[in-house]
């Protein structure tokens, strides 16, 4: 019993290892791929009974494996640093979506702008299927690291699996922080292409069979199809 026990034990600290690398891997490619700047945004991954989450004002160029904080489900944490101020909707969202492992919360141009504006991207390309359904909703803007804005972005995301946040920024998920990533760049693509047409002239959205036949075929499409 006590060898099956230390067993686990090295499992269990052998993943959380493995998921401290991955959110310092990808925090690295934020600025390169153009979803954020700065200390601007955070990840977090679901981590046993709670979650890890990158650090409140660290840079990502600079971060390390051991300053992701490790938080439980309460909100409770032992670490020298704090976690990001928006640990709540990350909490809020692994409590209520059993379906998401990963999160990744960002403040890139586009979709920043169209939340500024408080506009959803709707069907006008096949590529919305990316976030589960026929649009991108914006959430209602409340105040940062607040309650009342983890219950907009729930609400938002409900059927969903990315959503913008008004007058803030862009939310993604995935089974893997990996795919979390590639769904946010997803949707900053698709915020530019929107705005970019909205200028041109009315852009033309896509009917609801073609939406569900595009959902459907998305099911295997790319990293759609990635599991936890």
């Amino acid at each position: 019993m006590a060898a099956r026990h230390t067993i686990r034990v090295a499992k269990a600290v052998s993943a959380e290892l493995t998921l401290r690398k991955d959110i310092v891997a990808q925090g690295a490619k934020l600025a390169a791929s153009g979803l954020s700047q700065g200390t601007s945004g955070n990840l977090s991954a679901r981590c046993g009974a709670g979650f890890l989450i990158t650090p409140s004002g660290t840079p990502y160029e600079g971060l390390a494996a051991d300053d992701v904080v490790l938080v439980d489900m309460a909100g409770h944490y032992a670490h020298p640093l704090r976690p990001s101020s928006e640990w709540r909707f990350h909490r809020d969202i692994y409590a209520a979506r059993p379906d998401v492992h990963a999160v990744v919360h960002v403040h890139p141009p586009y979709s920043t702008a169209l939340a500024m504006c408080r506009l959803a991207i709707p069907a006008a390309h096949y590529m919305i299927a990316v976030g589960g359904g026929d649009s991108i909703r914006c959430a209602d803007y409340h105040t940062y690291g607040t309650q009342a804005l983890s219950d907009a972005v729930l609400q938002a995301l409900e059927g969903r699996l990315a959503c913008l946040m008004a007058n803030h920024g862009m939310l993604a998920t995935g089974t893997t922080l990996a795919q979390a990533m590639w769904r946010a760049i997803e949707v900053e693509n698709l915020a530019r292409q929107y705005a970019l047409a909205r200028q041109v002239g009315k852009p033309v959205l896509l009917t609801d069979g073609e939406i569900t036949e595009v959902l459907e075929k998305f099911a295997h499409y790319g990293l759609m199809s990635v599991k936890p």
